[in-house]
């Protein structure tokens, strides 16, 4: 029995398991709970069919795939969360994730935005792009790869 990697305390099975096999999420943060645990598990079809809008415009799942292999994620801490519940239109939720990558330990905080399209949640967005004490697509990510925050783990 393995436990979900979202943080979430219950097991895979029982909590983003079903998800991850086409049971639609329930709300916003269930949706950003399975993306975590794509991540965490390499799933990557998962994490480009739950993105709509300007997020499915931004997300390269060959940089995915690539810098996914060298990726071990280490937690999922929600921060917050506004609506995104099951009769919402559009939720937000605030999260920290951490990682390790070649080696260092990095974290990076965000605020995503999710909507419902025909009854389903997607992944549509980041809030509080530029602001200060937020990465930044065009920022160096802070998993320490080097790379720009949008071709490493902000894809």
């Amino acid at each position: 029995m393995q436990p979900c990697p979202c943080g979430s305390g219950k097991l895979i099975l029982a909590c983003c398991g079903p998800i991850l096999a086409g049971k639609p999420a329930p709300t916003a943060e269930a949706l950003m709970r399975s993306r975590y645990t794509a991540y965490a598990t390499r799933k990557f079809a998962y994490i480009e069919e739950t993105c709509a809008g300007p997020a499915a415009k931004a997300f390269d799942r060959r940089e995915a795939e690539r810098s996914g292999a060298d990726t071990e994620w280490l937690g999922l801490t929600i921060t917050g969360r506004e609506a995104g519940l099951e009769g919402d239109e559009i939720g937000k939720v605030g999260f920290t994730f951490r990682v390790r990558q070649n080696g260092q330990e990095a974290a990076a905080s965000e605020v995503s935005i999710f909507r419902k399209i025909d009854g389903r949640w997607f992944y549509w967005d980041r809030e509080d792009r530029g602001k200060p004490g937020r990465v930044g697509r065009n920022d160096p990510c802070p998993c320490g790869s080097g790379k720009k925050f949008k071709a490493c783990h902000g894809a």
